[in-house]
Parts: C-alpha cells; structure tokens; sequence
C-alpha cells in the first residue's frame, strides 16, 4: 500500500488521506496551498479541513487575514487508535453478553487444516476470564500445528496475564518442557495411564475449542454456555484424579 492507503487503512477515509498528507508535508500552511497538493477542490477541501479539525488531525491558527492549518503529530494516530482499542475492551463483555444470548443456539464453527487450527488455538488469547483449562495430547500437537508455534503461543498467553490447568495424556513426552511454571502461568497434571486421547480440548469462558488427531486436521469451536459447562465438570472430574507435575527440571 502506499501511504494514503495506509492512512485510509488507519481510518483517515476519503479526502481526508489526501489533505492530511498534504498538510504533513507543507507543514503550517493555507488551505488553497494544501488543496492544491492534495489535488482537491478547494470547496471540497475546506469541507474535509472541518472533519480532520472535528477529528483532532489538524487544527487551525487566524494570522492578519489568512488562516493556516497546523498539521497534528503522527503519533497521535497512535494514541487515538490505543483510546479506541481501550474503549473497546471496556465494552467487549457486554457486546459478547448481548450477542451470545441471542437466539439461544451454540454457535459452531469448522477450520479445516494446519491454518484452521492455529486460529482456533490462538483464539484462548482472547480468554476475558483469564483462566483456560486444557486436555492435551503433546504427541498430536507436536505435529500439528508444531513446536515453535505452540511455544509463540505460551509466551504470548503468559504475557496477557492468562492462566492456564493442562491435563497432559497420552505417552509421556521425553521432552522436559511445558511443566508447572509461575512464569508461563500453567499448572500441569498427568491423566492415568490407561486415559489417552487423540484429540486436545481448550475451556474457556463459553467455549469449548476441540483440535483433533493429524489423521482428521481438523479444529472445532462450539460457544454454548450449557455445552462449557457440561465439560468443564468432565474436566474436573479428571483434574481430581490426574497427577500432579512440578516445575521444569531445566533453566
């Protein structure tokens, strides 16, 4: 993309692009001189001026006769696009309440393949409880969708504050990684041994995210409340008997 493009992608539409750009690269200057940079009508410029100054892109200084438009810092794209993710992490809750309670239905949805998987996956990023329960098979996910990206994804869930309980079943893995650690937030138990299964499951808030076997690659995200609930306590049933795992005998 080019930079109007870009700007237009950062939510400057229109003429808007065209005329803040302009008035970047002039610096304080008259309307006339910015529209004819920009290669707008001058009416239509002093009608985009009056959004970018209602928007706090530019502003305007009166000298003798003539106005000037003062171009604001760049940076504060930046600030106003961090205010509008904060706003809309405050009121994601009740959006997410409003919109799962209508209709009553759980919502399903299918990914087929290794790209299909990590989106489900990553999607326990977005845990608004902080706290994600897990059934995992280390010898599937080893293979799909593979160590580094799992590892990506352990730092990054660390780093956003978010919990999580892994029951591990299957073989043991020779491997000395992904034990109880205060670091990575993770408490780890071990299924007896005669309870394997193919498949992962991740919990979390109202969702049950099901990563299946390499042979059928395929992941599964159901958002019901009743569904949740139902495997939570499967979940805990198993967490009671499982065993518990210590810290990483490693650095």
């Amino acid at each position: 993309m080019n930079m109007v493009e870009m700007l237009q992608a950062a939510g400057i539409d229109g003429h808007k692009a065209d005329f803040y750009l302009a008035s970047l690269e002039l610096g304080e200057a008259t309307v006339a001189a910015i529209a004819q940079k920009a290669g707008i009508g001058r009416t239509n410029a002093y009608e985009v001026l009056d959004r970018l100054v209602a928007s706090g892109f530019v502003s305007t200084v009166q000298k003798g006769a003539r106005s000037y438009v003062i171009p604001q810092d760049p940076i504060m794209l930046l600030r106003k696009i961090e205010s509008q993710r904060q706003i809309i992490q405050e009121v994601l809750p009740q959006l997410r309440s409003i919109h799962n309670s209508s209709g009553g239905k759980p919502k399903v949805r299918f990914f087929s393949g290794v790209e299909g998987i990590k989106t489900v996956m990553s999607e326990t990023l977005e845990c608004q409880s902080k706290e994600v329960s897990a059934i995992m098979s280390n010898s599937e996910l080893f293979r799909t969708p593979g160590f580094d990206f799992i590892n990506d994804l352990i730092a990054r869930r660390a780093k956003a504050g978010i919990h999580v309980r892994v029951i591990r079943t299957g073989p043991g893995d020779s491997r000395d990684i992904w034990r109880s650690s205060k670091k990575d937030r993770r408490e780890l138990r071990c299924a007896p041994e005669n309870f394997e299964m193919g498949v992962t499951t991740y919990l979390f808030d109202d969702k049950v995210s099901i990563i299946s076997s390499r042979a059928e690659h395929y992941a599964l995200s159901i958002q019901s409340q009743e569904f949740f609930a139902f495997q939570m306590s499967l979940f805990e049933i198993l967490w009671s008997v499982s065993d518990p795992v210590g810290a990483s005998r490693g650095p």
